[in-house]
């Protein structure tokens, strides 16, 4: 096994606590809606994806990407499994909900790492995997967090904590598998997941169904950043491939949102 420079660990704790940290002051100032949204923003994946080619290759992170393009259906049916499973309120709704997410998650992408996917079929199976979620969560209701329940530092210290160790497990573990388990791995929801936990301790079931109905929709900046990446990664480098990645990312998700905010003016 390839031997990770200390430098190397230390930069992937301090841009995943920070990163996080970032987010998270803004979802929780937002409604459930925008934190669905950002939810889908590739903080966790970007990561998982930029320290598996520093620590492995370029080329092997380029294979990984195209197999996280699929996998982003593995982490919608996370939501829907944790959504059926954790309906309780405080620790053992989370328990139930964490349980009943990662046996969803487990076999959904057990199913997917048997397909050798390209860009394009990647890219569909989870545009069909977006419509079909967005349909089965069509009539859960929006609710709003209530004010007086935002997070503390410490919520969002934990978070961010929780996040870094995910994101610590997943790219060890590239180390010993093929591409296909390390996209699929890279797809998994590390920065939504903690979100979810601490939000649902705070707040109960109902904002947590919120950010997962929406979810589905914020998916895109995560797809377009990955779709970017896979195609960058080789002839770019990972730094450029990275900043690529982003700037397109946050072009899709600014557009989505210019777009939900008009259509829905437009149906009032």
């Amino acid at each position: 096994m390839i031997e990770v420079p200390l430098t190397w660990q230390l930069a992937k704790l301090g841009l995943s606590i920070g990163m996080v940290l970032g987010l998270g002051v803004i979802a929780v100032r937002a409604s459930p809606r925008i934190a669905g949204l950002l939810a889908g923003y590739p903080l966790g994946t970007a990561l998982a994806l930029f320290f598996i080619g520093l620590e492995l290759s370029p080329e092997f992170a380029t294979q990984s990407a195209v197999h996280t393009l699929a996998g982003f259906t593995a982490t919608m049916a996370l939501g829907a499994g944790y959504l059926v499973t954790g309906r309780r309120s405080g620790i053992k709704g989370v328990l139930y909900g964490v349980v009943g997410g990662l046996i969803a998650w487990l076999g959904v992408s057990s199913v997917l790492a048997q397909f050798n996917f390209t860009r394009v079929s990647g890219t569909l199976v989870t545009l069909c995997a977006i419509a079909v979620f967005s349909w089965l969560f069509r009539r859960i209701p929006d609710t709003r967090i209530p004010a007086s329940r935002t997070f503390s530092w410490p919520a969002l210290a934990a978070r961010a904590g929780l996040a870094t160790l995910i994101i610590f497990i997943i790219t060890r573990l590239a180390h010993w598998l093929p591409p296909e388990w390390a996209g699929t791995l890279a797809a998994f929801p590390i920065t939504m997941l903690p979100f979810l936990l601490i939000l649902h301790l705070n707040s109960g079931h109902q904002p947590v169904a919120t950010v997962i109905k929406h979810y589905p929709m914020g998916l895109g900046s995560l797809l377009s950043y990955t779709l970017c990446v896979s195609l960058t990664y080789s002839t770019l480098g990972l730094l450029w491939g990275t900043l690529l990645g982003f700037a397109t990312a946050t072009l899709w998700l600014l557009g989505w949102m210019q777009f939900t905010a008009w259509y829905q003016r437009r149906g009032t």
